[in-house]
């Protein structure tokens, strides 16, 4: 993917929305938040990334103004969705929420204010979720995890209501399902991380877009990260470290097993233990070289990025 430039902010804010499937709460939800920016009374854009949408959520959208469009060929997730959107802002502070209404475009200024004590990003805090109850029941599992994994010290990782300083993604790029774990990368950059409760509603349009797959995925995501965070420059250290490891205790065992054999301590004719020692030395290797393909792909990655989806139009209007 191409990094975010550095040099395009020409507006004080810019708010994003990512939508998928969700023609009935896009017209109330622009209306708010245009009603709420206004008040703030400097330069912004509203920015909605429709997702692929099946239904009128495109249709709905094209009849909004102030606003930006930026419709996606096929649907490729709320990640990508982000990531389209700060690519494409001109803010100097960025403002991302749902785009199903559960958000409360109110608590934006509130947000602001927290970010004034010298934040570079403030993570809303649904400390009273609307959602039925197995959603909240996945979401503290899933939260547990994030903690073991990730340890970004924020409660509420997944609320979408945020607000972030612009250079927070320069030279970050988003991918899979790590939209929930961007305070986490953030806070292993250096930036400073904050948290502010905020207003969250029950859905009044359309139907969650949580399921099983995405909490897998969000799992999966979480110990990319993990490993991206520790060792995403030197996997070498990591398959490297664990051959060597099963590598030593492989060539001991079967260094025993030779000695305890030759001075026939030992029968070794119906024994597994020659084949353990076997199997540890060739996990060994293919430990050493996994490391070795690792470094040379970490090497490609910097190299040569590309967008993992593609933008059909971007419609902007005044």
């Amino acid at each position: 993917m191409n990094s975010l430039p550095e040099n395009k902010s020409i507006l004080k804010y810019s708010v994003i929305v990512p939508v998928y499937n969700e023609e009935g709460a896009v017209t109330t939800l622009h209306a708010e938040i245009k009603s709420v920016m206004e008040r703030l009374a400097e330069p912004y854009e509203i920015i909605f990334v429709d997702d692929g949408s099946k239904d009128k959520t495109y249709d709905n959208l094209f009849t909004l103004s102030p606003i930006k469009i930026i419709r996606f060929r096929k649907n490729y997730g709320q990640t990508a969705a982000l990531d389209a959107g700060f690519k494409n802002a001109q803010g100097e502070i960025f403002i991302t929420m749902d785009g199903d209404g559960q958000n409360d475009p109110a608590d934006i200024p509130r947000l602001l204010k927290k970010m004034d004590e010298g934040y570079d990003l403030v993570s809303g805090w649904r400390r009273n979720r609307k959602d039925s109850y197995s959603k909240r029941f996945i979401s503290r599992g899933a939260n547990l995890l994030r903690k073991f994994f990730v340890a970004d010290h924020i409660r509420d990782s997944g609320c979408t209501l945020k607000v972030y300083r612009r250079e927070c993604f320069v030279d970050l790029d988003l991918f899979g399902e790590i939209h929930r774990l961007i305070p986490a990368v953030l806070a292993w950059k250096g930036f400073k991380i904050g948290e502010l409760e905020v207003n969250h509603r029950p859905r009044l349009h359309g139907k969650t877009k949580y399921n099983w797959k995405r909490m897998l995925k969000g799992l999966i995501d979480m110990m990319s990260v993990w490993f991206w965070r520790k060792y995403a420059s030197r996997p070498l250290h990591l398959f490297g470290g664990l051959g060597i490891l099963f590598g030593s205790i492989g060539f001991i065992l079967g260094l025993t097993l030779t000695v305890l054999r030759i001075l026939r301590i030992i029968s070794l004719q119906n024994s597994i233990w020659p084949l353990v020692a076997v199997f540890l030395i060739l996990a060994s290797i293919q430990l050493f070289v996994s490391g070795l393909l690792g470094d040379i792909a970490v090497k490609t990655y910097y190299n040569g990025k590309r967008s993992v989806y593609t933008i059909r139009e971007i419609i902007e209007k005044k």
